[in-house]
C-alpha cells in the first residue's frame, strides 16, 4: 500500500514544515507516507470554478493512478482515530493505495469531492491549511501506532 497526501499550496511556514517532517520520519520503514504538493492557481479575477478546476487537474495528475481517494472536506463524515486505524489496516491488507486530498484557499473542486471514495472532516473547527497537514500526519501516525501496538497512542 502506498499512502499519499496531495495538497494544494507549496510553501508551509517553518513550524508546520518541521512538524510534518517529524511525523514523516517516525513511520516504520515498511510504512511510508508521501506528501506531494501542487501549485495553487493564481487568484486574479478568474471565477472560483475555473481556479478549482485547474487545481483539480494538478491534484489528479499528482495522485497514484487507481488509488482510493479521500477528500478532506468540512462537510465530510466524522472519523475517529480508532476508525482511521481500522481503515488503515483494511487498506494495508487489501494493498489499496490511498490519496488524501487537501484543497487550497477555496477548497476542492465540487466534482472532485463528489468523485472521491469518501469525504472526511478532521474537525468541526475551521483550521488553517498548514495545521491540517500537521494534524492529518499526526493522526495517520497515531493510527499506524495503534495497529503496530506502539506506545505512542494511549487509550
Amino acid at each position: 500500500m502506498k499512502l499519499q497526501i496531495v495538497a494544494v499550496g507549496l510553501k508551509l511556514p517553518d513550524w508546520a514544515q518541521t512538524a510534518c517532517d517529524e511525523y514523516l520520519k517516525r513511520f516504520a520503514p515498511d510504512f511510508r507516507v508521501e506528501v506531494k504538493t501542487v501549485r495553487a492557481e493564481v487568484r486574479t479575477g478568474k471565477p472560483v470554478s475555473v481556479l478549482l478546476q485547474a487545481e483539480r487537474e494538478r491534484l489528479e495528475s499528482a495522485m497514484h493512478k487507481g488509488c482510493r481517494v479521500l477528500a478532506l472536506d468540512e462537510r465530510g463524515s466524522n472519523l475517529s482515530t480508532q476508525g482511521l486505524a481500522d481503515r488503515l489496516l483494511a487498506w494495508q491488507q487489501e494493498g489499496t493505495d490511498v490519496a488524501w486530498l487537501i484543497g487550497g484557499a477555496d477548497g476542492l473542486d465540487p466534482g472532485l469531492k463528489q468523485a472521491a471514495h469518501e469525504r472526511i472532516r478532521l474537525s468541526d473547527l475551521t483550521l488553517p491549511h498548514a495545521l491540517v497537514r500537521v494534524l492529518l500526519l499526526e493522526q495517520l501516525y497515531r493510527a499506524w501506532s495503534i495497529n503496530a501496538h506502539h506506545p505512542y497512542h494511549r487509550a
